[in-house]
């Protein structure tokens, strides 16, 4: 069942339940109320013919004179029928004695006694009124009983009746009425409900067919079409665009790394074919009979071990860029940076005694990892001594609350259009081809320098050299 068909449904049951209930109560209010009325009209009948009653059993005859010796009313005095006269439309009247028999009526048939039960004569004849519904002729009648008292004495009874016919007939025709339009509303609210319901729900049918499209065409730049109030509906669609977004950006992210890893995979298999080959070859030529002159053994062998230490510096330095990638915990404590600085340049100088590196620093701390700061150093300024024949120099300075280490050389300077990709894995310039390495130093420093949460870059002039800036957040005082 879909969510529209829900929520029509579900506002449509709430309708039903407040129309029934509604109906109910109109039904039963207008119950009470039509016989309340009736209660009502009868007693204030019943009062006027007690009277009648009273006044015609004292003097029978309007022209005679009064009758003092007889103050009880004669049966024979109802003959006449004057009583009967002064009822209201619809109404029924009978008069009985204190035992319950019918003594008057308008056409004086024993036939026309209206029911009585014998909880209701009692109470009349206890001087109490009593009421009670029964069939009389074929109709449901309301009647309400009650004693004629003289000097506190029950003399008569009196019956009052109407019938329920009509008050039945409104209530049913109330009822009936009441039912049809409730249910035609419930059809025109379902329809309406139906039809407001699919534009409510029509953005998110949209973020349905969006998602499905972007599945089906894995096309992350599209973005759902949302020009209503920022309703709950309008979250939603922002969200969802938001979302769309970042998976956007995962996406490239993830092509991007795959590219890198082809490319990557690519390049370590060239680096590793050249010295596999040479040491393939190698291994033919001191298998071959008669073997080769022991002078060119020695050569070979010479050869193969260059190769090998190359192989060995090239998996070095592919297992510290994995570990690298793959995040590995560096450790997050206050570094003094001088020491560590005054050790690797000295490590730096054993390369290339004949080179200048000069130290400017001062005595600041940094947030860093103590072996992974000395590895990036280690490695700056062996990509100086190896792209560069003049002086190096190695200065700090603090910048706000960062620390910056620049390390400066003098050489040919590297062209903008290859600046770029300096930080690329297996990048070497052209005229870089000839020197030692694989291309992994920079991408290696990079790595570690994000590891620390550090950055680093590079600035370069075309003859005039190039410039490598370390940035590292300082540590507080007292920060470990």
């Amino acid at each position: 069942m879909s969510i529209r068909l829900r929520f029509t449904l579900l506002y449509n049951a709430i309708l039903a339940l407040t129309l029934a209930v509604f109906g109910f109560s109109l039904y039963f209010v207008q119950a009470r109320i039509t016989y309340d009325a009736l209660q009502k009209d009868l007693e204030r009948s019943s009062e006027r013919m007690a009277e009648s009653v009273l006044r015609i059993g004292a003097n029978p005859d309007p022209d005679a004179g009064p009758r003092p010796s007889e103050p009880r009313p004669n049966p024979e005095d109802f003959s006449g029928g004057q009583v009967f006269r002064e009822l209201p439309e619809r109404e029924i009247l009978r008069v009985l004695d204190a035992t319950g028999n019918l003594i008057a009526s308008p056409f004086g048939r024993v036939e026309d006694i209206l029911p009585l039960s014998q909880a209701g004569l009692q109470a009349a004849q206890a001087g109490e009124t009593w009421w009670e519904k029964d069939i009389f002729q074929e109709q449901t009648v309301l009647i309400y009983t009650r004693p004629v008292l003289l000097n506190g004495e029950v003399i008569y009874i009196l019956q009052t009746a109407r019938p329920l016919t009509e008050r039945d007939r409104s209530l049913q025709f109330l009822a009936t009425t009441f039912s049809i339009a409730s249910l035609l509303t419930i059809l025109v609210a379902f329809g309406i409900g139906w039809l407001l319901s699919g534009l409510t729900l029509q953005p998110i049918q949209r973020l349905t067919q969006t998602a499905q499209a972007i599945g089906d065409e894995r096309d992350f730049t599209r973005r759902v079409a949302y020009s209503g109030p920022q309703d709950e509906v309008g979250q939603l669609a922002t969200t969802f665009n938001s979302m769309l977004a970042r998976l956007q950006d995962a996406y490239q992210q993830v092509a991007h790394s795959l590219e890198m890893q082809r490319d990557f995979v690519a390049d370590v298999s060239h680096e590793l074919r050249t010295p596999l080959t040479t040491l393939r070859g190698n291994l033919g030529l001191l298998r071959r009979e008669p073997s080769i002159p022991a002078e060119e053994q020695a050569d070979i062998l010479a050869d193969m071990t260059d190769e090998s230490d190359r192989l060995i510096r090239l998996v070095n330095d592919l297992l510290v860029l994995a570990r690298a990638d793959a995040g590995r915990n560096l450790a997050s404590e206050s570094l003094a940076i001088l020491p560590i600085l005054d050790e690797t340049c000295r490590q730096a100088r054993q390369l290339d005694p004949q080179r200048e590196i000069n130290l400017e620093a001062q005595d600041l701390t940094i947030l860093g990892d103590r072996d992974a700061f000395k590895q990036v150093v280690l490695i700056a300024l062996d990509n100086a001594l190896k792209h560069s024949s003049g002086p190096i120099a190695i200065k700090t300075l603090r910048n706000g609350t960062q620390v910056e280490i620049r390390v400066q050389d003098a050489g040919e300077g590297i062209p903008p259009e290859k600046l770029e990709h300096v930080f690329d894995r297996f990048y070497r310039g052209e005229e870089t081809s000839t020197l030692p390495g694989f291309g992994l130093g920079l991408p290696i420093a990079k790595s570690l320098m994000e590891g620390m949460g550090g950055s680093i870059q590079i600035e370069s002039e075309v003859g005039k050299g190039s410039g490598l800036r370390l940035s590292f957040a300082q540590a507080k005082t007292g920060q470990v």
